[in-house]
């Protein structure tokens, strides 16, 4: 009786490789359809049903959720309703057969040269906080590397001598990316002046970049680190931690940058993935 969600994390835990960040993301979508179908007074999964989860698909397209997200909410489901089945914990699965709505590839927003300027130099203090906040924005920027593969940066992971650092991306491949001198510069500041001051006494916290806490920063904190410093450089658009690795990618195609290369450097299995930034860059012409 119910909804099995505890056996379910249970499971994804235990059986499938997800990194947290991704079972996190699994489980707020499952919640998120188990909470519609409790304000349709569906209060067992068993009487859930195709129909219940078509009307769920079309509340998320008219509250303007883009038909990625709900190609990846449907996905979640999907695999959920799969464990409830294989587990004869339902009788039926109502995603079978399901189509859902077509998915168009979305342009990603992007800084000028000029709006990524101003947001780097916004943290411009000698505290700690500042100092760390600058480093990680310098990197991010000049890498290209994704916010949950910066923030899962262990010390190790930095070879200072040699200016490369080494990320596990998605389905764990590994990326060697140089680091440019001035975000090294950055870097190796946080390293001599701040970190050692935030960690306090958790001398054994192997996180590259910590909180307040001295613990490692999460996805949330370095959210509110972006807004803040958004609003701070006063730039009138979304920005996100993905927009600073569009930046990159956008600014590496307006120098020239070979599209292979470029997908090498973010990480891409698929190429027309990578070929959004030279579509996004070409708009921006037009807007100059």
């Amino acid at each position: 009786m119910g909804f099995y969600l505890d056996k379910y994390s249970a499971y994804i835990k235990s059986e499938k490789d997800l990194s947290d960040n991704t079972m996190e993301s699994y489980l707020s979508d499952i919640k998120q359809y188990i909470n519609f179908l409790k304000s349709k007074a569906i209060k067992d999964i068993r009487n859930s049903s195709n129909a219940a989860l078509v009307s769920y698909m079309l509340s998320l397209e008219k509250e303007g959720a883009a038909s990625s997200t709900i190609h990846r909410k449907l996905s979640s489901i999907r695999s959920y309703y799969k464990y409830l089945l294989w587990n004869q914990l339902i009788s039926k699965d109502p995603t079978a057969n399901l189509v859902p709505p077509k998915n168009q590839r979305k342009i990603p927003e992007a800084l000028t040269f000029d709006e990524a300027t101003r947001l780097l130099n916004q943290p411009n203090g000698n505290d700690a906080k500042s100092i760390r906040d600058k480093a990680m924005l310098e990197l991010l920027y000049a890498t290209g590397i994704r916010v949950s593969e910066l923030i899962s940066l262990n010390l190790e992971d930095i070879n200072r001598q040699h200016a490369y650092l080494q990320c596990i991306g998605q389905a764990s491949r590994e990326r060697i990316i140089p680091i440019p001198d001035s975000a090294l510069q950055h870097l190796e500041n946080y390293l001599h002046k701040a970190r050692e001051t935030l960690i306090r006494k958790s001398l054994d916290e192997k996180a590259l970049f910590v909180n307040t806490h001295g613990k490692r920063m999460t996805r949330q904190g370095f959210w509110k680190i972006i807004k803040y410093y958004k609003e701070t450089a006063e730039i009138d658009k979304d920005v996100t931690p993905q927009t600073l690795r569009h930046s990159f990618a956008v600014h590496l195609v307006e120098e020239g940058a070979d599209i292979r290369s470029v997908q090498e450097i973010l990480g891409h299995s698929d190429i027309s993935t990578t070929q959004v930034y030279s579509q996004l860059y070409s708009e921006m012409k037009k807007n100059l």
